[in-house]
């Protein structure tokens, strides 16, 4: 499906506009992708439990969990969308960027993939020194290495499309990706056990270049030509690559403490991640569809209009995390047995996977921030440093938390580490805050802090009325108690964030009221 949104001016923040009708479509696609990750989950979690089999798999999954934020969304968007949108704005023929870009990309992605390859072993032993059975792990990490190829590629893809305002194929990635996992894991299960999930996620990185390729062919079409500044703008790849490796490292820090904890903590912490996360990839579509008119505005110089968008998108995507991160936090346990709790995944499973994931939401609002503000830093078309040394302070953070967790909390290490990863990711985010309040954004405080705080109290009301209403309806069938609490913590967030004047949530009603059938807008 191919969604084009070209505006000749400026987007008006309605209810018709382009970039509202491109978020909408990449938050369907998104959410259709979520729910199939749920599916693959639920499929993995039954299948095989939360036991040293789903461990190895986890920890070859750490490949391609560290190859999608750098190459997908990460690094190479960060890069790839303000070259491809400088391109656009000055009406440059994108193709002699790709024809400058891509050989040397894919040369790159291969190297890397063999390397991944040839040194599996001694990945796993890095990554969980304490792991009793490598075999299995080591097993899957080569055949799960393709996907840093097949990712990039797909980044790659997603990058040029999205600079020219197509972000209906890009979005569907994740459909096809999680496609292409489950269908792996019900055809090969019994014969392949848990490798076939690794088989799974081959195909789907295969998948998901497959399901962009036919619109980038259309849209931007061949190479064609070199662009010398298109290799000049790659030096700025090292400080995108490397901050986005070290937003990874908070992954890398929880399984190497969790791999010497007893069998099953890894698939704890990754099941109460998988499911936690959802609401903050979905907030960050905000951010994903205007980030291309971010760097347009800021490439045409008005920084005006930039600080408008930055302010708005952080609003916008701090609200929409805090108000699921109400429901989490009330609603853990209920939602992960209603998810897994089913075959090989037991009561205890679902009460030590849903601990991990209420204290791990306490941080989305901090991990919604950075995906937000970090892009602030990359759009002006020349390296920065500064996040870099910001998510370096908070994974160190992240560490040593997580290690005095382990050592001081028994019985309680995993929910220690999710501690450790939400208080880690909070000090990023406050410091890219800062970093934007004195970059040449000149983001003003004030209006950042009223853009953020309302929801946050917001967010602390209805997760508290949460709470209090959860035991009333412990009676009723999981789907109809959750469905109760849903609505009455988003009543609880959305009445408090309008007494405190959210201007993020008065748009979301008048945009919803805006799209009702026979309501007329002014």
């Amino acid at each position: 499906m191919t969604l084009t949104a070209r505006p000749s001016r400026p987007p008006r923040t309605t209810g018709g506009s382009p970039l509202l009708r491109a978020a909408s479509v990449t938050a369907a696609l998104v959410a259709l992708g979520s729910l199939l990750g749920f599916t693959r989950d639920l499929l993995l979690a039954r299948l095989f439990g939360a036991t040293h089999r789903t461990d190895a798999f986890l920890l070859a999954w750490t490949v391609p969990e560290t190859a999608a934020p750098l190459l997908i969304e990460g690094a190479m968007a960060f890069l790839l969308v303000p070259l491809f949108s400088r391109a656009v704005e000055r009406r440059e023929d994108i193709r002699r960027v790709v024809s400058a870009t891509l050989p040397h990309v894919l040369a790159a992605l291969v190297a890397v993939t063999a390397a991944t390859f040839l040194g599996a072993p001694l990945l796993v032993e890095v990554l969980a020194p304490g792991f009793a059975d490598p075999h299995l792990a080591v097993r899957c990490t080569r055949i799960v290495s393709v996907t840093v190829l097949l990712f990039g590629l797909a980044g790659y893809l997603s990058a040029a499309l999205r600079a020219h305002q197509v972000f209906g194929p890009p979005a569907a990635i994740h459909v096809a990706y999680n496609v292409g996992i489950i269908a792996c894991l019900a055809a090969f299960h019994d014969r392949l056990g848990v490798t076939a999930a690794a088989l799974g996620v081959a195909l789907g990185g295969l998948l998901m270049v497959a399901v962009q390729a036919p619109a980038f062919l259309r849209h931007v079409g061949p190479p064609r030509g070199p662009s010398a500044a298109a290799l000049v703008s790659l030096g700025a790849f090292a400080p995108i690559a490397a901050f986005t490796l070290l937003r990874q490292g908070q992954v890398y820090v929880e399984r190497f403490l969790a791999s010497s904890l007893p069998a099953g903590s890894i698939s704890h912490l990754n099941y109460a991640q998988k499911i936690a996360q959802v609401p903050m990839v979905l907030s960050l579509i905000v951010v994903t569809v205007s980030f291309p008119a971010l760097v347009r505005s800021v490439t045409a110089g008005d920084l005006p209009a930039a600080r408008r968008r930055i302010t708005g998108d952080l609003g916008l995507s701090g609200t929409i995390v805090l108000a699921a991160s109400a429901f989490l936090v009330a609603f853990s346990p209920e939602i992960v047995a209603l998810l897994l709790e089913q075959g090989e995944f037991t009561g205890a499973d679902t009460e030590a996977t849903a601990q991990i994931m209420r204290v791990y939401s306490l941080g989305l609002l901090g991990q919604t921030v950075v995906g937000a503000a970090s892009r602030v830093f990359f759009c002006f078309g020349r390296p920065s440093w500064y996040p870099v040394a910001a998510m370096a302070a908070g994974l160190a953070a992240t560490a040593v938390l997580a290690v005095l967790a382990v050592t001081a909390a028994p019985a309680r290490e995993t929910a220690g580490i999710a501690a450790a990863n939400a208080a880690g990711i909070t000090l990023t985010a406050a410091a890219l805050l800062l970093g934007l309040r004195n970059s040449e954004t000149a983001l003003p405080a004030r209006a950042v802090a009223a853009a953020l705080g309302r929801p946050v109290l917001a967010a602390a009301a209805a997760g508290a009325a949460g709470l209090l209403l959860r035991p009333l309806l412990g009676g009723l069938p999981a789907l109809a108690a959750l469905a109760l609490g849903a609505a009455a913590v988003a009543l609880v967030f959305t009445v408090v964030a309008a007494l405190t004047g959210s201007k993020e949530i008065t748009r979301m009603i008048g945009s919803m009221l805006g799209s009702m059938p026979g309501t007329r807008r002014t």
